[in-house]
């Protein structure tokens, strides 16, 4: 570690990082002129909305031309990423997130793009998960399972990333984590070229984050979560590969796969269990409610700012979990890290129940 902050990868990652941070920070307060003089807010009147007042969502807009400028200044040029299908693929999805901010895209174009999205990076990009692991029993994936397994991962992160941006700060901090864990992880293997394309993604949510804490003046609307999904989603199944071929040099390579799970777990757990419960409740897994675990948080008199630094904080924690059980198998560790979650989740439950019924009693963690 030592011998890397002396050496020249150091300030050009953080050069990286200001410089992505600095055209956001530039960026946004002209999207903000533009919104207001064109009356381009929010939708206030929706039931899921926390504000009661119109603020621009096109602070996307911001994070992806911060994010592209610094991907193509900083990006080592490398056969360990196929930038050009990365950045085809952010520039489908920038196009489609804008037109749903500005006037609504329909849930079977928005899945359709999606689809086209991942298959791009999936074939011709071989961004691809090859391997399981060991996880139930599978080693090395046969090509078509793999595709379909990476397409439908990246479709998963990418939409999970939408649906948490539902409160002030909680997508750009999720966003962050993710990412600043994932660059420390291909610092670590000496994949800087890799490392760069985070550390691009994180000081662009960095600047983004400066308007969106409470009280929020811009929101990111889908044109930022999208894109961080995508690069997150990225991250992970690079990660998984190198991890793959390192042949057990590195401490954590027989857990990569829960080791991601764990840096993605706080988006992807919330997406699972609200599909579940709106399919078990009858209904289309893709309604709009206010179910989710930051909007559960809420309802105990947490503010924005404080929902979002829990959410960080499990997600973290369970980051550190796994790197502190690198002894276990990942089927076990993947279990573990479901059972942290599900507890967490039942907490808020029986807290949400005490305030309810004004009693803090046993009773109220079953019923």
């Amino acid at each position: 570690m030592l011998e890397f902050l002396r050496s020249y990868h150091f300030i050009y990652n953080v050069l990286i990082v200001v410089l992505s941070a600095l055209v956001t920070l530039l960026c946004i307060p002209s999207i903000l002129h533009v919104a207001r003089a064109r009356h381009l807010y929010d939708d206030v009147g929706h039931f899921r909305k926390q504000h009661d007042h119109g603020i621009p969502r096109l602070g996307g807009v911001a994070i992806f031309v911060s994010f592209t400028i610094t991907a193509l200044l900083f990006g080592i040029i490398d056969k360990s990423l196929p930038i050009s299908y990365v950045l085809t693929a952010c520039i489908i999805l920038f196009a489609m997130g804008l037109k749903d901010d500005l006037s609504g895209v329909n849930s079977s174009t928005k899945f359709l793009i999606q689809f086209i999205v991942a298959a791009i990076l999936v074939i011709p990009g071989d961004i691809r998960i090859s391997s399981m692991y060991g996880i139930f029993g599978i080693e090395t994936l046969p090509y078509i399972p793999s595709v379909i397994l990476s397409v439908l991962g990246i479709m998963l992160i990418v939409n999970s990333f939408n649906l948490i941006d539902g409160i002030d700060g909680l997508a750009a901090t999720t966003g962050i984590v993710a990412n600043s864990a994932f660059a420390a992880l291909f610092i670590y293997l000496k994949q800087y070229e890799l490392a760069a394309i985070s550390l691009a993604m994180v000081g662009a949510i960095a600047g983004f984050l400066r308007y969106n804490i409470t009280p929020a003046k811009i929101f990111m609307g889908d044109t930022g979560a999208l894109l961080i999904g995508l690069i997150s989603a990225v991250m992970a199944i690079k990660f998984m590969e190198l991890s793959k071929v390192s042949g057990g040099k590195l401490p954590f390579d027989f857990t990569a796969p829960s080791l991601t799970i764990a840096i993605l777990i706080g988006p992807v757990f919330d997406t699972l269990r609200v599909f579940t419960l709106r399919i078990l409740d009858g209904r289309s897994p893709f309604d709009a409610d206010r179910n989710h675990i930051h909007h559960r948080i809420l309802k105990l008199g947490l503010t924005h700012l404080q929902t979002t630094l829990v959410l960080a904080g499990m997600n973290i924690v369970s980051i550190a979990m796994v790197l502190l059980l690198t002894s276990l198998s990942n089927s076990l560790l993947i279990v573990l890290i479901l059972l942290l979650s599900l507890f967490f989740n039942w907490m808020i439950t029986f807290f949400i129940r005490s305030k309810e019924r004004e009693s803090l009693s046993l009773r109220n963690l079953f019923a």
